[in-house]
Formats: C-alpha cells, structure tokens, sequence
C-alpha cells in the first residue's frame, strides 16, 4: 500500500489499514520535510470539530420557512464516528493526553437583523428536538449573549436585533497534532513514512498494480529517483489529489476540475482579550461565498496556549497547496474538465468576483468585518496569518455542464487499485468516515471480515444515533469522558 500525503486522511487511513490488516506493507511519501505541513497544521485551519453545531451552510430554509437540518445531523454523525476513533485509540494509547490535541471549547452561532434573528430562532427549534443538538441553547437577550461571549457584545449597538446559539458539546481540535502522533505509532507497527519524497508519475503495471516514480531530495537539495510498485495507492495530498489521478489516467477522474481558494487570518495573542472569550462563533457568509468563507471568532488552543482567530478571508490563487506551483490550476486543465469549469465559472460569477475583490480589499475593510462581530476591536493587537490552501470540487453536470460542490469527495477507480480525497471542509474533522468509503469501495471483498474489528473502534458504525436517543447518549458520554469533552446534555 502506498499513501502520498502526510495529512491527517493519510494518517487516518494508515491506522484504519493497520487495525485490519496489520500484517499489510505500507509507505507514505509527504513531499515537504515535516508532516501535517498543509492543510492539516493547526495555523493552517480554524481547528472545528465540524458537528454541524454552528456552521449555518449545513442548515437550508424552505420556501414555507422550515428548516431542514439533514445535512448538519450527517455531519453529527459523522463527527461523532471521529471522537469514538480517537476514544479508542487513546484507550489503546495509540494516541497521548486527548487534551494534546482536541479541547472542549463551545460552538456558538451569532447573527444580527430581525430577519437573520427569526431564522435562527426556527433553526433553533428544529434542531434542540434531535439528540445529537440536546444542548444546544438559544438567545436574544444581550445579556446571555454577553455572559456567553463577551467580545461580541461589547462596544455594539444596544438597539441592534441580534441572536445567538451556543452548545457547551463543541471541540477544538489541533489536527496537526493529531497527524504527528498518528504517524508516530504508525512508525512503530512498522509503516515507513517518508519525508522529502514526492511522486511525480504514476503508470499502470501489467498484472493491474501500479509504479510511482519518487523523486527524493536532501537537505542539500541534491535528487534522487526511485520507483516503487504498489497495489493500493491513496492519494490524501489535497489539491495534489487531482493532479495525480489524472497522472495515473483513470476515467473516473475526467471532468473533475478544482477551484483553489486561499484564505488568511487575523490573531490575536493579548491575554487580557484572550481571556474574555471563549468560544467558536459562526456568522453568514457574503452572497454567493463559499462556506469556507463563513466568518468566525474562534478560540484556538495550541501546543497548550489559547488565542483567537478571526477569518478568514478568502482570496483565489493558482495553487493547489500552499506550498505548491503558480502553474497548478494551468496544468490542470484538460480537454474533458475545460467546459466543467467554464460553465462553473459562469454560474459563480458573484463568487468569483468576492474572491477576486477580497485580494484587493484595503486593511481596513477587512478589520471592518472583524468589528461586525468584535466591534470594539483594536487593529494593533491582531496580525495576519497565511491559512492552508484549499482547493474546491468542480465536476461535470449533465444539466449545468459544471457545478461547483463544497464539501469531500472520494474518487476511486472501478477496480478500486487508487483513490483520492477531493474538496475542503468538513474534511479532516470527518476524516474516519470519509475513509471508511474508500476502505468499502476500494476493499468490498473484506468488508465483513473487517467489520467486527471497526466496530470496536467505532461502536455505532452502521447505526443511526439521530433515530437511538439512548444509543446517542450512552456514546456521546462515553467519548466525552475518555477525551475531556464536555457531555452536558448528552446525560
């Protein structure tokens, strides 16, 4: 088996290979020289535990004014399937002190306007009635709001309609942290992980198995070829994915394109702003912006200190990796992805353009969006930060030509020999049961033999916890005291 990328899906996938098939070699080549040096590292990401506690691009409104909160309770479930992965694999020591890597840290959703206010309050209502949302609390008294979140209060308006959720259940997870003690024990069980390696060709062997040839440098830069055959080849490489399927030159992979989108944040470190707030707050994003861009005020534990994030601010740019070519989005077109793109493009153009005419908003525009949630904030206790490159799912439609998906996808070749993770968020927060699909599509000979083992790392995999109300406590609890989360209102 080979894995490229030294990503949290890669390192996600080895442990999941290694728990059912210890016995199976397995590489993974990482083209930088440290692991989780992408999307992965915890300054490169707001560090969610993406539950669909806050975001409010998992919840859709109805013409009649429902709510429909299908999607958000996918996300739940799937994020739940992650905390009991790493419950089990810090039961098994696998992984340290859970407080190394995830730390309770409350979601909340803030919006302002009468009618942004009512939405919420329906939102509110639809959700608190499911199981897995039991905790979650409503507000539109300032009060509350600014005894749960200090900064969004202070300085603002008091005639302003606003509202606000909060479920105490959130987390905050440093998944760079999570990547390096993953591979760490993936070292140890005897999987080779390779820095400063990067595949550059892919080609079919005969008997159906495949041969990469790695390009190798040291740290005097010198260069070293080498080829490698190998059954099973995951790409987990972010916007590498694409450029490497399309090297091995499977069909499945035509008519996929990519839209990279960049992103910074502002910081902020002063302990006396630091300590007034505690929380991840989600706000709506502008007309027609990714859900990446959703703005939010985030507390960030690191390496054991808190701060705050605010961002992001999305941008494009021609690269699939923060550390990748000006060249990537180029070099990725193909005779089969050009209309998929262009008819994406035409479709998006409002998206577009906010990407475009946030490259060149001034300083002070953008400090303006800080101060819609923190009005009070002073610009020279934050800097900028460079966030991870992501890179957007464009793929052919039979109506639009091309359509533009937020979101994870896997694509993998019928013979189920290779297969890649595409698109951005919620991504490494559902990890697990993103990998769990391409370890059914790629393997559905061992699905049974394997399943007994997975379900003890997982307990409710293949279970609905939003239909088991006492199913959905007794695991919510469970993984909550074994990760240091929070478990009021799962008990």
């Amino acid at each position: 088996m080979v894995l490229i990328g030294g990503g949290i899906m890669s390192a996600t996938l080895g442990i999941l290979l290694k728990q059912v098939e210890p016995t199976w070699s397995i590489a993974v080549y990482e083209r930088l020289p440290e692991l989780a040096g992408e999307a992965s590292a915890a300054w490169h990401n707001a560090g969610t535990g993406h539950a669909g506690l806050c975001e409010l691009n998992y919840t859709s409104e109805s013409p009649d004014g429902t709510v429909d909160i299908a999607k958000a309770l996918r996300v739940n479930e799937q994020f739940q399937l992650s905390r009991q992965l790493w419950a089990s694999l810090v039961d098994a020591e696998i992984l340290g002190k859970p407080q190394e890597f995830i730390n309770p840290v409350p979601h909340m959703t803030f919006v302002r306007g009468a009618r942004d206010v009512e939405y919420l309050r329906r939102r509110h209502r639809a959700m608190s009635d499911n199981v897995l949302f039991g905790a979650m609390q409503f507000s539109e008294d300032p009060e509350v709001i600014e005894e749960w979140a200090p900064l969004l209060l202070r300085g603002r308006a008091k005639d302003e309609p606003i509202a606000a959720t909060r479920d105490i259940t959130g987390s905050d997870v440093d998944f760079g942290a999570l990547t390096r003690q993953l591979f760490a024990h993936l070292r140890t069980v005897g999987v080779d992980v390779y820095t400063r390696h990067e595949v550059r060709g892919l080609r079919r062997n005969n008997d159906g198995s495949w041969k990469l040839r790695i390009v190798a440098t040291d740290d005097t830069d010198d260069r070293i070829s080498s080829k490698v055959d190998a059954k099973f080849v995951f790409a987990g490489a972010g916007g590498w994915a694409l450029k490497l399927l399309q090297k091995a030159g499977i069909p499945e992979a035509r008519g996929y394109g990519l839209l990279p989108v960049s992103g910074r944040f502002l910081r902020c470190d002063n302990p006396a702003v630091i300590e007034r707030h505690e929380a991840k707050v989600y706000g709506k994003a502008p007309v027609g912006a990714p859900p990446m861009s959703m703005p939010h005020l985030d507390t960030r534990v690191v390496d054991g200190r808190r701060t705050i994030l605010f961002g992001p601010y999305a941008g494009t740019s021609p690269r699939f990796l923060k550390n990748g070519s000006r060249f990537d989005a180029l070099a990725s077109l193909r005779p089969h992805n050009l209309i998929p793109l262009a008819r994406m493009a035409m479709g998006n153009l409002p998206l577009i353009w906010l990407l475009v005419t946030q490259l060149a908003a001034t300083r002070r525009k953008k400090l303006s969006a800080l101060r819609e949630f923190f009005p009070a904030a002073v610009a020279d206790e934050w800097t900028w930060i460079t966030a991870g490159q992501r890179a957007q799912i464009v793929k052919a439609d039979p109506r639009k030509g091309g359509i533009l998906e937020f979101g994870t996808e896997v694509v993998a070749s019928g013979d189920g020999s290779i297969a890649a993770v595409l698109g951005a968020s919620p991504g490494a927060s559902t990890a697990p049961a993103i990998l769990l699909e391409v370890l059914n599509r790629c393997f559905p000979h061992y699905r049974a033999l394997w399943a007994p083992r997975l379900r003890e790392l997982m307990p409710t995999l293949g279970r609905d916890l939003a239909d088991d109300e006492v199913l959905a406590r007794r695991t919510m609890i469970r993984t909550a005291e074994i990760l240091g989360l929070t478990a009021l209102g799962a008990g």
